[in-house]
Parts: C-alpha cells; sequence; structure tokens
C-alpha cells in the first residue's frame, strides 16, 4: 500500500484515480483466475468523475496488471498522461458509456459456458432461473460484430441501452454496473446461468418457465425493491437479426 501511494504521488493520480486502477487490477485477477478470461483476453474500464476513462491495455494479461500498467483515456479513444495505449476493443466500452450515462464501470470477458452457447444458437434471453429473470431478466445475444473494429461497438449500442448484459455471438460478454464490482457480479451470473443451461442441454433440452410464471416472479420486484433494468419486461434484444 505504502507503494501505491508513493507512486500515484510520483504519477499525479487523484485518490479516485489511484483506486480505480488498483480495482481494475483487481478485477481482472477474478477474472483470470475464474477463467473467464485467459491470455491477453478481454478488457475492463471505469468512468472516472471528469468524465475520462481507465481501461485495461492493449495485448496485456488481465491477471498480472499493476496500476502503472492501466491505460487513461478520453471518450474519443486518445490517451491523455502519455500512458500506455488503451485496448483494440476500447470501442466497445466507449459506446456503452455513451448509450448509459448510469454506468461507470465495464467488464468485457469470454466466459467459455456463455461463447459456447452463442456458439451453440442457444438462446440465454428466454425465462429459466428465477433468480435471473427477477434480477437482470435474461441474457440477450448480439449479432456478430469483428473484434477490433467498429463493427463491435455497433453490434452491442441497441442492446446495452436496455440491458446490463450482452452476448456477443462467437466471442464473449460484456456486462455493466455502477461499479467494478457490480459489473463482476453480472458477469458471475452470466456464466453461472450458462452453465446451468449447458448441462441441462446435455440432459435434454432447456425447458423454459411458462409465461404465468414468470408473471409472477416480475411481480416480485417492486415488492423486493428492485428497480434495475430488466430485460423480460422491456423486451429488450427480441428484435435481433440473425
Amino acid at each position: 500500500m505504502e507503494y501505491l501511494q508513493a507512486l500515484a504521488k510520483a504519477k499525479g493520480w487523484t485518490e479516485e484515480e489511484t483506486r480505480q486502477r488498483r480495482a481494475i487490477c483487481e478485477i481482472g485477477k477474478l477474472c483470470y483466475q475464474r477463467f473467464f478470461i485467459v491470455g491477453a483476453d478481454g478488457n475492463i474500464s471505469v468512468r472516472l468523475a471528469d468524465g475520462t476513462l481507465l481501461i485495461t491495455p492493449a495485448g496485456a494479461m488481465k491477471g498480472f496488471l499493476e496500476p502503472q500498467h492501466i491505460a487513461h483515456i478520453d471518450m474519443r479513444g486518445a490517451v491523455v498522461d502519455g500512458g500506455p495505449g488503451a485496448s483494440t476493443e476500447r470501442g466497445i466500452h466507449i459506446a456503452v458509456y455513451e448509450e448509459r450515462p448510469d454506468v461507470h464501470a465495464v467488464v468485457h470477458a469470454h466466459p467459455p459456458h456463455a461463447v459456447a452457447l452463442t456458439i451453440a444458437g442457444i438462446d440465454m434471453q428466454a425465462p429459466f432461473i428465477p433468480e435471473i429473470i427477477v434480477t437482470i431478466g435474461g441474457i440477450p445475444t448480439a449479432n456478430f460484430g469483428t473484434p477490433g473494429t467498429p463493427e463491435l461497438a455497433a453490434s452491442i449500442r441497441n442492446i446495452v441501452r436496455c440491458s446490463d448484459t450482452v452476448v456477443m455471438t462467437h466471442h464473449g460478454s460484456v456486462t455493466m454496473g455502477l461499479n467494478l464490482m457490480d459489473a463482476y457480479k453480472k458477469l458471475d451470473m452470466v456464466e453461472h446461468t450458462a452453465k446451468i443451461l449447458y448441462m441441462a442441454h446435455t440432459v435434454g433440452g432447456a425447458k423454459p418457465l411458462p409465461p404465468e410464471y414468470v408473471k409472477k416472479l416480475l411481480a416480485t420486484r417492486s415488492d423486493l425493491g428492485i428497480r434495475t433494468l430488466n430485460t423480460l419486461e422491456n423486451a429488450c434484444g427480441t428484435a435481433r437479426k440473425n
């Protein structure tokens, strides 16, 4: 901690920037340990109070980052402090922040079961698991977008307006939240849901809950004080073209 404080002073980081740089590194380690990312996969970002972004650098292994490795960019993707260059997929993050003023953190990962379901063409938006139905609703799937190009950010833009989670066909997931732990929690939910569906399909198929049960579950949201976006309430992603 003393080393980090000395580094922050030398770099001129604010308390907020120092804390968020450290948090990105911690979430990167969690993602790596849970096999949500491998190698140099994925990217993680935070929006600071001044509107600039901290984001993992290009080509880095996210399980081994230190605070000084994190890139600091503006909303055009340009480095603002002479530090490392940002992830080549920074466009995903910028698109989310442009569409969602309420979002302050984004995690893009490659959770294996969730990606496998997109390859198999299995819909994660359908209502299967009560806890998911009540909280985020379902997990919409975006059409394929070429990684590292503007096409990728464009492929998720409509969905992130109405969902805190999205899986990108043959690629990975994007989860967002009020802070990094919130975004990471939703990644955990995406992969856990995908594991359950994967197992269900291996033993005979997955049967969605009937509409009357879904209606009852959604009705509990107000009593529970849950006011987050819910993709079953707002029909997010149902108009996706194949």
